[in-house]
């Protein structure tokens, strides 16, 4: 449990490095918090691309790249600055100089490539640079006391590469002898053979996988042979973030008035894992205008994922001409700010999964919009640990805009039933969810794993 320097030390898988969701930010803002419930003294790290960043959302949080030569040297004096200074002021500047780094080096190769085509006349061929080690996360999971792999949905087909960079992590720890526990994930869909076979090799190894849902997680895991006795369905860990802002002395929630929001939370998600045509997206958007306008509700443009503006760009025109718009949240607020925008709402309309998450933890109706079977399987999974209170529409069906106005007409007029329900379940899975952390504390405490980053070099 301990190193020679008497520290525990947790190294947390986060998985997104660039820190622009606010979802798996609300997964972090709870797994930090019951990390340091329990070791007030520990030394947390996170993996990210930006640890000044981090640092400005999480001061108590140390950052850690995969380049780090000494991951676990002390947060510099910029990383203190910025967890005074927090990531409203912090955050654009991180994040200028990260597209800087990644995008002006890639511009520059091409610009190169061209001059030198032209100058000799021949056709010359884009040259992949060679990716450097990642000495900076192997040398920081092999001196940890645990490796903790954040939950999200990002061990799947999808995100290959998230997926590859994961299981290799993992097979780093167990080599190392440092325990690894899986917390709140969204398991598969995972079919791809490469992907399959580093899975198995990987997940056969972790002391604990704690699932987001039971209805395709499990039989995931077992076709990977994971232990079942390892195995958990625990619902996801951001439920608690959003459900602590339900006031315990009554039947409200912060910013609710009498218990039940007043408008129609809106988001519409359209990325490469989630395709929506022009005609979807149109209809998507005259219905949930039309019915704000029937309802006599203001609309809220919720925003996920702000990275390259996401969800804005998607959602924010679809409001455009509404007679009741609330302003959206700027960016780089904490991620409890988006869930209790969330607690204003009647219903909530969401192609974003973890607006549903802080919907439904707070007794709020969901109608969830989707065009691919990985979100298909995310909201399914979720209704199934909710049991109710969601409604999914596929953005393929003809009539589409039919279906999605008798589902928000249905949410709204069911919102006073489902809330005590749906608040119940998400105590269940709260209490769930920190029973898997504590078994993580307790494997952690018994494994007395001590420093060891000897032969740590490489890929």
């Amino acid at each position: 449990m301990t190193h020679e320097s008497g520290e525990i030390r947790v190294l947390v898988e986060n998985s997104e490095y660039w820190l622009r969701n606010n979802g798996d930010l609300a997964m972090l803002a709870v797994t930090l918090r019951r990390l340091r419930q329990r070791w007030p003294d520990a030394r947390i790290g996170v993996l990210t691309d930006s640890p000044v960043l981090l640092r400005a959302y999480f001061p108590t949080a140390e950052g850690i790249t995969v380049f780090d030569d000494d991951p676990w040297a002390p947060p510099t004096w910029l990383e203190d600055l910025a967890a005074r200074l927090g990531p409203a002021f912090v955050g654009p500047v991180v994040l200028a100089w990260l597209r800087a780094r990644t995008w002006l080096p890639q511009k520059a190769r091409g610009a190169r490539r061209r001059l030198k085509s032209a100058l000799t006349g021949r056709h010359v061929p884009p040259i992949t640079p060679r990716p450097r080690p990642h000495i900076g996360s192997r040398r920081a999971v092999a001196s940890s006391s645990v490796l903790v792999v954040l939950g999200g949905g990002y061990l799947t087909d999808a995100d290959a590469a998230q997926c590859r960079r994961v299981f290799s992590l993992i097979r780093t720890a167990a080599d190392h002898a440092v325990p690894v526990a899986i917390i709140g994930q969204g398991l598969g869909p995972l079919d791809d053979p490469a992907l399959v076979a580093m899975g198995r090799e990987a997940l056969q190894r972790v002391e604990l996988l704690a699932l987001r849902e039971r209805r395709r997680g499990p039989a995931i895991a077992d076709r990977l042979g994971v232990d079942p006795d390892r195995v958990r369905v625990t619902g996801d860990d951001a439920i608690e973030l959003a459900h602590d802002l339900i006031d315990p002395t009554s039947d409200t929630a912060r910013g609710g008035g009498d218990g039940l929001g007043a408008g129609i939370g809106f988001c519409l998600r359209v990325a490469g894992y989630s395709p929506v045509d022009e005609a979807a997206r149109t209809a998507v958007g005259t219905t949930v205008r039309v019915a704000a306008e029937r309802l006599r509700a203001p609309l809220l443009p919720l925003i996920i994922a702000e990275y390259r503006d996401q969800d804005r760009k998607s959602t924010l025109p679809l409001v455009a001409g509404a007679t009741r718009v609330v302003p959206p949240l700027p960016r780089y607020v904490h991620p409890a700010a988006v869930a209790e925008r969330v607690s204003d709402c009647r219903v909530l309309v969401t192609g974003a999964y973890h607006l549903a998450v802080f919907a439904l933890s707070q007794g709020i109706p969901v109608v969830a919009v989707t065009s691919s079977e990985y979100y298909d399987d995310k909201f399914l999974g979720l209704a199934d640990m909710f049991g109710t209170g969601l409604t999914m529409i596929d953005l393929g069906e003809p009539d589409l805009a039919a279906r999605l106005s008798s589902a928000i007409a249905t949410a709204w007029d069911e919102a006073p039933v489902v809330r005590a329900p749906l608040r119940a379940a998400a105590e269940s899975q709260i209490a769930l969810s920190r029973a898997a952390f504590d078994e993580v504390f307790a494997i952690t405490e018994r494994s007395g794993h001590r420093d060891d980053p000897g032969g740590v070099t490489g890929r």
